[in-house]
C-alpha cells in the first residue's frame, strides 16, 4: 500500500477544527514562488500548480523508468501548501488578493534527494515540453505553530483566524510573523468535487511564547 503522508502524520494534515500548538520538523518541497490573485484565470498560480504536479508525478512514477532513487517507496503524492503574505502587512488582507506573494510548494519523500530532484524536473520538462525553471528545491523548518483545521470557502478563513489569535492570547502564545516565517495553508479538498461549504484547509501561522 502507497504511504499516505497525510494518514501517517495526522498531526501535521489533520488537526482538529479548533486551534492547536504543534512543532513543525524540517521538511523539503518542491516549490514555485510567485504572485498575484489565485483566482486569475491561467494566472502565475494556477500555472505553478501544473508545475508542481509535474515533478511530484516525475518523483512517484520514477519507479517504472530507468531513473533508480536510492531508498524509494511508493507514496500518495502530499496535497498542495502555500506561504502566504502581502507587504508591510503581518498576515494579509484578503480583500487584495493582487497583492499576494506566495510560495506554492508539494511536499518531497524524505528520500528524494537534490540530484533526484533535478533530474525529475528535467524529466517532467521533457514530458511535459515546457519550462520548469522556476521549480526550485526547498528546505523549510517551520518550527513553533499554531494551526486549525478550517472548513469553508477562503474568504471565511479570518474568522477561524481570529479563533486562532484568541487562542493564543489565552494560553500564553503569540504571532511571529517575519524573517520568512508565514501564514501557511494545506489544501486537503479537491475544489472540483467538493461544494464550497465544506472545504477543508490547514491553516497554519508561527508563533512563539509571549514576551520573548
Amino acid at each position: 500500500m502507497a504511504f499516505d503522508y497525510k494518514k501517517e502524520y495526522r498531526e501535521f494534515y489533520m488537526p482538529k477544527n479548533k486551534p492547536e500548538i504543534v512543532d513543525v520538523p524540517k521538511m523539503n518541497f518542491t516549490a514555485v514562488r510567485g504572485n498575484g490573485d489565485p483566482n486569475e484565470e491561467e494566472g502565475a498560480y494556477k500555472k505553478a500548480i501544473g508545475l508542481l504536479y509535474g515533478v511530484a508525478f516525475a518523483i512517484k512514477m520514477s519507479k517504472k523508468g530507468n531513473h533508480k532513487i536510492k531508498g524509494y517507496f511508493d507514496f500518495v503524492v502530499p496535497p498542495l501548501e502555500g506561504f502566504w503574505w502581502q507587504e508591510g502587512i503581518n498576515g494579509f488582507d484578503y480583500t487584495r488578493k493582487k497583492d499576494f506573494h506566495w510560495i506554492s510548494v508539494i511536499r518531497l519523500p524524505d528520500f528524494v534527494t537534490k540530484e533526484d530532484f533535478d533530474w525529475a524536473t528535467a524529466e517532467a520538462a521533457k514530458k511535459k515540453k515546457q519550462d520548469f525553471s522556476e521549480v526550485e528545491f526547498l528546505t523549510i523548518t517551520e518550527g513553533l505553530c499554531v494551526q486549525c483545521m478550517h472548513i469553508g470557502t477562503f474568504d471565511e478563513e479570518p474568522a477561524t483566524v481570529a479563533q486562532m489569535d484568541q487562542y493564543l492570547q489565552e494560553y500564553g502564545y503569540e504571532n511571529d510573523f517575519g524573517g520568512g516565517r508565514l501564514h501557511h495553508e494545506i489544501y486537503l479538498s479537491d475544489s472540483r468535487r467538493v461544494p464550497q461549504e465544506r472545504w477543508k484547509t490547514v491553516i497554519r501561522h508561527p508563533v512563539k511564547k509571549a514576551g520573548e
